[in-house]
C-alpha cells in the first residue's frame, strides 16, 4: 500500500479526522493550534477557533458536533457560527478534551485529559439524547474510542498504560454495562520503539485500526484482538486513523510535530502531516450524531 501526502499543512498535534458522509470530505484538528481544517479539492480550508479544539461529529450537512475543552458545541461550516450543547470541564483551565467519536446510537464519547499530560486528570464522557454521563475517571490520556460493526462494545485506551479496552455495551442505548477487558495488551511489545495506543478505528470486517504514538504505524488488530498487520508512515507521531473516499477503501493518517525525539531526523520532514493510503479494506460512514 502506497503512502501519500493528503494534505502538507503541517499540525503540532493532529487529531481527530473524520469523513463526513453526506458532503464526501475530509475534516480533521491540529489541537495545539485550535485549528479545524479540511480540503474541498486541492483548497485547503481552516477554521481558527479560541480554544483547544481535537474532535467532532456529523450532525447534519452543515453542522458538526464539536468536542472543545470548554464543551460540545454545534458548529456552522457555512457561517462559522458556534451554538454551545454542554459544558465539560469550562472551569478546568488545566484541561482540554482528546480523543472522540460518534457512537452507533447517536451518542458521542470523548475524553479530557490534562494540558501537560498530568496523571489522573483525564475523564471519559459519553453524551446522548441531551445527557452527559461520567463513564471513567483518574486517566491520563484517554485515546482510541471506537465501536465494533455488531453494537456490541465499545473500545478506548489510556496511552500511557498502552492497553486497548473492550468494554460491553447495553445494544438498546449504547451505555456501558459489565466490566473492560484487555483488548490489545501493548506492554510486552519486545522491540523498539514502545508502540502506544493513540486514535482507532473499526473496518467493515470489525477489525481495529490503531495509530501508535512514536511507532510511525498504524497496526491492525482481529476482532479478538490478534495482530494482524501494519502500515508504516514516514512520521513517527501517527495520532489517529479514519476511513474515508467514496468507497470508504481510502485511510487517512494524522500525525503531530510535537515532542519528536531529537534522534529521529527522518521524521521532521513530514511530521504534523496528513497521509492517505488506499487500501483493500473497507471502512464503515460514520455515525450521525443525534441532538
Amino acid at each position: 500500500m502506497t503512502v501519500e501526502i493528503f494534505d502538507d499543512r503541517g499540525c503540532v498535534l493532529g487529531e481527530g479526522p473524520l469523513w463526513h458522509p453526506e458532503r464526501q470530505q475530509l475534516f480533521w484538528f491540529d489541537i495545539i493550534g485550535s485549528k479545524l481544517l479540511s480540503r474541498l479539492g486541492s483548497q485547503p480550508l481552516e477554521w481558527q477557533f479560541d480554544r483547544h479544539i481535537s474532535a467532532a461529529g456529523w450532525i447534519n450537512h452543515t453542522h458538526l458536533l464539536i468536542a472543545s475543552e470548554t464543551g460540545l458545541s454545534r458548529f456552522n461550516l457555512e457561517t462559522g457560527t458556534e451554538e454551545l450543547l454542554v459544558e465539560i470541564e469550562a472551569d478546568r483551565p488545566e484541561t482540554r478534551s482528546n480523543d472522540g467519536r460518534a457512537d452507533p446510537w447517536g451518542g458521542f464519547w470523548i475524553g479530557t485529559m490534562g494540558k501537560a499530560g498530568e496523571p489522573g486528570l483525564g475523564t471519559l464522557y459519553r453524551w446522548y439524547r441531551q445527557e452527559l454521563r461520567v463513564l471513567e475517571t483518574d486517566m491520563s490520556t484517554p485515546n482510541a474510542i471506537c465501536f465494533d460493526r455488531a453494537r456490541n462494545c465499545a473500545y478506548y485506551s489510556d496511552t500511557k498504560t498502552r492497553l486497548i479496552w473492550r468494554h460491553p455495551l447495553d445494544p438498546q442505548t449504547g451505555w456501558p454495562e459489565g466490566d473492560k477487558e484487555i483488548f490489545v495488551d501493548l506492554r510486552a511489545t519486545a522491540e523498539a520503539p514502545e508502540h502506544k495506543p493513540d486514535g482507532a478505528v473499526v473496518d467493515a470486517d470489525g477489525c481495529l485500526w490503531c495509530a501508535q504514538w512514536g511507532s510511525a504505524r498504524v497496526a491492525r488488530y482481529s476482532s479478538d484482538g490478534q495482530f494482524l498487520s501494519a502500515i508504516n508512515l514516514p512520521t513517527g507521531h501517527t495520532s489517529c486513523p479514519a476511513f474515508g473516499g467514496a468507497d470508504l477503501t481510502t485511510l487517512y493518517v494524522t500525525t503531530a510535530s510535537q515532542k519528536l525525539p531529537a534522534n529521529a531526523q527522518d521524521w521532521q520532514q513530514t511530521a504534523g502531516q496528513t497521509f492517505a493510503i488506499e487500501t483493500s479494506v473497507h471502512g464503515l460512514s460514520e455515525p450521525q450524531v443525534i441532538r
